[in-house]
């Protein structure tokens, strides 16, 4: 819908204003307020305090941080090498093959992270692929989440892409494999690197799937804070959030320098 007069337009920025404050801006501040909250008995936090923060970069929640951006790192560059792959090799197979790969890769979006891990718990539970208990199956289960965005991202991507510019490389006596790196991943950079950033703050923020699935020594920190609300260190686990919230951030906004670079070359 088309807004031309100057009256509807605010008033449209005034319900977003307000929509994004109550949705968006007042959660994260009150969780904020927690990080920093010594006592929380009346409207506002009481006996402000950083000790919370100190002991979410220490111990069990630091080692679980690492764990996240660990599994982050490894899951989500897996995810975008396969899905580069498997977009590529799906855009010049038959019609048929294509929507059978198409239904295949987004079908873990179709299913609830739990019954996914589930799945995973049952299928790698006795030899020859035992993982379960180990660190493989957390990666193996955050991979399969994110697996039909990095494939879905570059699909689109593909589609944008004018096929002359491959052909013409190939013209010029360019191989195959000289074609793929110098010309088609060059273009697909940017849609590789947003599909990365997505990767990356998807599985930080994976919770359902890694609940069924991780051992003692792999345990993320959407995980630990979830341990840490229902022992009732809300303080603690607010502000392991934030730190959560940063670090994810800077991961992301890193990730999008690259792309801008990506994208400009």
């Amino acid at each position: 819908m088309l807004l031309w007069t100057r009256r509807s337009k605010v008033l449209l920025w005034l319900v977003f204003g307000v929509v994004f404050a109550v949705v968006v801006a007042a959660p994260l501040v009150m969780i904020v307020l927690a990080s920093v909250a010594g006592h929380w008995t009346g409207v506002l936090p009481g006996g402000p305090t950083f000790g919370h923060y100190a002991d979410a970069l220490s111990g069990e929640t630091f080692a679980s941080l690492s764990v996240s951006v660990q599994t982050g790192v490894v899951a989500g560059a897996a995810a975008v090498l396969l899905g580069t792959w498997a977009a590529l090799a799906a855009e010049t197979a038959p019609r048929r093959v294509r929507h059978a790969a198409d239904t295949l890769f987004h079908l873990p979006i179709a299913v609830p992270s739990v019954v996914l891990g589930l799945a995973l718990l049952v299928a790698f539970s006795r030899p020859p692929l035992a993982f379960n208990g180990t660190r493989w199956i957390v990666l193996l289960g955050h991979l399969l989440i994110l697996l039909p965005f990095a494939y879905s991202t570059v699909t689109a991507a593909l589609a944008r892409v004018d096929p002359q510019l491959a052909q013409a490389a190939a013209s010029l006596g360019a191989s195959p494999a000289r074609v793929m790196l110098r010309v088609r991943v060059p273009v697909l950079l940017p849609a590789m690197t947003a599909s990365a950033s997505l990767a990356l703050a998807m599985s930080m923020g994976e919770l359902g799937a890694t609940m069924m699935l991780y051992p003692p020594d792999w345990r993320t920190l959407p995980a630990s804070i979830f341990a840490l609300t229902d022992r009732g260190q809300v303080f603690l686990a607010s502000a392991a959030t934030v730190v959560l919230l940063g670090v994810t951030l800077a991961g992301v906004l890193l990730l999008g320098l690259v792309r801008g670079r990506a994208a400009h070359r």
